[in-house]
């Protein structure tokens, strides 16, 4: 299994939104131009961010991308779920029942009433994974960051850089 790199970058850019200054909008371009990354990607990216309601997008001058809920109701699974969708991550084809050897008409219990064990074992998996991730948020995120990583003046040099873009 294999997340995009739309998970990596709505992290990284949400990351930043939970550090910006209360009320303030960001611009795409500005949050592109500083993670390095593409425009057009982050865009789409943002897009299906919106839809799922972790972000809202402010129209007018001032305009661009705000947090729609709290960096502590956010998780990590949530910004998933919405950049990759919520498909489960293994898709059972049921081939089990293809077996040469087997009477399609007549299938033992077996195979027709209980559950593929692989389905089960990669269900619970990701169940684990699910829950993992439920529980990271961005705020936990942004105080391990921003808080216990980055030098102290980490914060305030990027507020300035967005703040001057907006100029």
């Amino acid at each position: 299994m294999k997340f995009s790199v739309g998970v990596e970058y709505a992290i990284h850019c949400l990351l930043y939104m939970v550090n910006s200054e209360e009320g303030k909008t960001v611009g795409i371009r500005d949050l592109a131009t500083f993670q390095g990354i593409s425009e057009t990607y982050l865009s789409k990216v943002y897009a299906k961010l919106s839809k799922s309601g972790i972000i809202k997008s402010i129209s007018g001058v001032k305009g661009g991308y705000a947090l729609n809920r709290s960096a502590e109701e956010i998780t990590f699974w949530d910004i998933v779920e919405a950049v990759e969708g919520s498909e489960p991550f293994f898709q059972c084809a049921e081939i089990r029942q293809n077996n040469i050897l087997l009477d399609k008409d007549n299938l033992p219990d077996a195979y027709s009433k209980n559950p593929c064990l692989i389905k089960v074992v990669m269900l619970e998996a990701e169940n684990e994974m699910r829950n993992y991730l439920k529980n990271k948020t961005l705020a936990w995120l942004y105080d391990e960051v921003y808080n216990k990583k980055l030098p102290k003046n980490s914060k305030q040099e990027m507020n300035e850089w967005f703040s001057n873009k907006r100029k």
